[in-house]
């Protein structure tokens, strides 16, 4: 896991990624590129409206984690634009050192921490002090798990526009409260 660690970004180069990719050096056969852009906006409204919660901070300090966090991701995910930056943002105001491991680059780090048998993203690996797994959380918090499922039982009752949608304005309004509320719960 270490040579993860080591490979991995900080929060602001995956940020500065995630802009080349969109204002500089945008790839047209990348599968992803129209995604880039819709989640660079999201990260930043999710930067711009995120507040430390204290509460959750000494939440968190009397739990005595020293490890760190682990984030496989990428720009593109939707998922990824809401929690990413909340939790990355969180843990470094807590003063644990955050990385982010672009998914893509190398699929041999995701493939070990498969969500139903998919590259779901993002996945926050809790790393102890010798850089073992403590615990891993993701691809979303509960509550946008429930959508999924409710979308995956009748897609005609509600269609994915509308899964999408309840989605983006759930991660707006929550601003990766529960995310961190539920990573911290694996403490």
């Amino acid at each position: 896991m270490k040579e993860y660690w080591q490979n991995a970004l900080t929060f602001e180069n995956y940020l500065k990624i995630s802009e080349e990719r969109v204002h500089h050096n945008p790839d047209p056969n990348d599968a992803h590129q129209e995604y880039y852009e819709l989640g660079l906006q999201r990260t930043n409204r999710t930067l711009k409206t995120f507040k430390v919660n204290v509460d959750e901070l000494a939440r968190l300090q009397e739990k005595n984690f020293k490890g760190k966090i682990l984030i496989i991701s990428e720009p593109w995910c939707g998922d990824a634009s809401a929690t990413v930056p909340a939790v990355s943002k969180f843990f470094e105001a807590a003063g644990n050192e955050v990385r982010v491991f672009l998914r893509d680059s190398d699929h041999s780090l995701i493939d070990q921490y498969l969500t139903g048998g998919s590259q779901s993203i993002p996945k926050v690996l809790i790393l102890n002090e010798d850089y073992s797994v403590k615990a891993v959380w993701g691809p979303r918090p509960q509550y946008g798990l429930e959508l999924l499922k409710k979308f995956k039982e009748d897609e005609a009752a509600y269609p994915r526009e509308e899964f999408y949608n309840d989605l983006q304005v759930y991660y707006a309004r929550n601003r990766g409260k529960d995310a961190i509320d539920e990573i911290i719960n694996l403490l």
